[in-house]
């Protein structure tokens, strides 16, 4: 956001108002309001445009209000076992940032360590103590998790499924169509030996991307090959063990789509490492545009989840569903937000067909 209006709404020595947010992000008091008191029926550009104001002019709600004063009573727990540091970072990053603009409490407990069988059991007791519940992957797919929750009554809101459970809802993209895209930016640069690195096999969204993948490749008339599919776990161990293998082949591929970008990041090193050239010789895409796609060279190309912003807006569907209860009206929400294709340097077209342009 540029910054010449930040002169025009500041008052010296007074307080920022909701008139002053409302006109650094060109929008009416009303739309502020509804931002800032979690309404649903906000485009995610305009809510986000709106928070940026709010964070540039140091703009506090007042905390009297109705629709903040039940967020100070409700206490939300994020739960989370995730093999990606980045991935988490940017989960835990948009958590921390809707509980502290509503004035919510937030409960982060890591499920990592738990024994077998430990989740019913943890579910159970922490349905006890939290007003509602943010559950990422892969605890988003615990059938047994999600169970003990709903029977006890306590809202959830599930971030990045691969697909929508009625049961509880949700904040996700689009896996399939993203990862479709993806596949079919490869084909357009001229790649038909694409390898495809799964994401872990407990989780929708893995199995989402892989038939998008495997949808582009049959609407281009490709033949699938199953040499060029490997197994990962979403991490970067995984993604070095799946890249060694497709490396190896006989005839190996001129592009690889990982299922996120730790394992993109592992195929770039293993790349490096047989002195291949990256996007020359081999081109390499990622998946969820976390700081891993952007502190390895060259920067991956990959697809934007505004994982931070699923987080924030998880705050938001929570909120307005725990000041429903007394109504004894279930409201279960599906966002889907929007993805992006994000180009860098990590892909160009294979050599055969010339480098007449770029990713």
């Amino acid at each position: 956001m540029r910054k010449t209006g930040k002169k025009s709404v500041r008052r010296k020595g007074g307080s920022i108002t909701i008139d002053d947010v409302a006109a650094l992000a060109k929008v009416s008091p009303m739309t502020v309001s509804r931002v800032v008191n979690g309404h649903s029926k906000v485009r995610d550009t305009t809510r986000e445009r709106v928070m940026e104001a709010v964070r540039e002019l140091g703009y506090i709600p007042n905390l009297a209000a109705s629709s903040l004063a039940a967020a100070q009573d409700a206490r939300i727990a994020l739960i989370y076992t995730n093999p990606s540091a980045a991935y988490l970072r940017e989960l835990l990053l948009g958590a921390l940032r809707g509980a502290a603009r509503t004035a919510a409490q937030l409960v982060i407990e890591d499920w990592d360590e738990l024994d077998a069988g430990g989740d019913r059991k943890a579910a159970r007791a922490l349905a006890k103590s939290v007003s509602g519940v943010i559950l990422p992957p892969p605890l988003c797919e615990s059938k047994v998790v999600i169970e003990e929750l709903v029977e006890a009554g306590v809202p959830v809101v599930a971030i990045a499924s691969g697909r929508f459970n009625h049961e509880i809802s949700s904040v996700r993209i689009d896996d399939f169509l993203a990862s479709k895209e993806v596949t079919e930016h490869l084909i357009r640069m001229g790649h038909t030996r694409i390898a495809f690195i799964k994401g872990h096999p407990n989780q929708t969204a893995s199995a989402r991307r892989f038939e998008g993948y495997q949808s582009a490749l049959k609407e281009a008339g490709i033949a699938a090959d199953a040499a060029l599919v490997q197994q990962g776990f979403f991490t970067y161990r995984s993604g070095l063990d799946a890249v060694e293998k497709l490396l190896s082949l006989k005839q190996p591929p001129t592009a690889i789509f990982a299922s996120n970008d730790d394992m993109a990041s592992a195929a770039i090193s293993v790349a490096h490492r047989r002195g291949l050239d990256v996007p020359r010789d081999i081109s390499i895409v990622g998946f969820d545009d976390t700081s891993a796609a952007t502190t390895v060279w060259p920067e991956i190309s990959t697809v934007r989840q505004p994982i931070a912003s699923m987080a924030d807006s998880a705050i938001d569907i929570l909120l307005r569903t725990i000041r429903r209860k007394d109504t004894d009206t279930k409201v279960v929400v599906d966002h889907v937000v929007a993805h992006q294709l994000v180009k860098r340097d990590s892909v160009a077209p294979p050599v055969a067909t010339g480098r007449k342009t770029r990713g």
